[in-house]
């Protein structure tokens, strides 16, 4: 069975929908989520899963504790689903390869810190892009840099508000992002 490991920091539709798409696959088990929010919804969609969630502070994410957790469980794909910290250079370097992400645009735009979410699409909207999309990457040191594994296109030119963008990315991201999971791990 090949594990996964799911970090998130908010809501966790994402999350959802990957815990949704593989609660049946026999050959796939969505080992853990991980969190740095106390209060995040994902860890009440978790539980509907029952998947374990294991609640972390910043500084464990950089001291090594977190890395023991992911040691623990020994995961074949860890997969930031909305996931705000930086990732450590520790995790990365024990799993090379293993860490991807998901980014609410077509990087190499609109990548980097501070780039996520609603500050994305406004950036979108405010450099009145035709479209935008979805860009699944390798984790490395840097932001949004990693090597690109999927990207996928969304019409946006017709949207008047950042929410609009987004409603349509995250439709994107519902759909390919549990597909290109299942394909990476198909082929290990």
């Amino acid at each position: 069975m090949k594990k996964i490991i799911l970090f998130a920091s908010g809501g966790g539709s994402n999350a959802e929908q990957i815990m949704q798409y593989f609660d049946e696959k026999k050959q796939f088990e969505v080992s853990a989520v991980l969190t740095n929010n106390q209060n995040a919804g994902v860890i009440d969609r978790a539980k509907s899963y029952n998947v374990p969630v294991h609640v972390f502070a910043k500084e464990e994410l950089n001291n090594g504790k977190v890395l023991e957790i992911v040691n623990e469980i020994k995961p074949d794909l860890i997969v930031l689903a909305g996931f705000l910290l930086k990732f450590p250079s520790d995790i990365i370097a024990a799993y090379p390869d293993k860490v991807i992400n998901i980014h609410p645009a077509l990087l190499p735009k609109y990548g980097g810190k501070g780039m996520y979410g609603i500050n994305v699409h406004r950036a979108v909207l405010e450099n009145k892009e035709k479209e935008s999309g979805i860009t699944i990457h390798y984790v490395n040191d840097n932001y949004d840099e990693g090597n690109i594994i999927y990207q996928h296109t969304v019409v946006v030119e017709h949207c008047t508000t950042p929410e609009e963008v987004g409603e349509h990315v995250l439709a994107l991201e519902h759909e390919h992002f549990p597909r290109v999971i299942e394909g990476i791990l198909n082929k290990q």
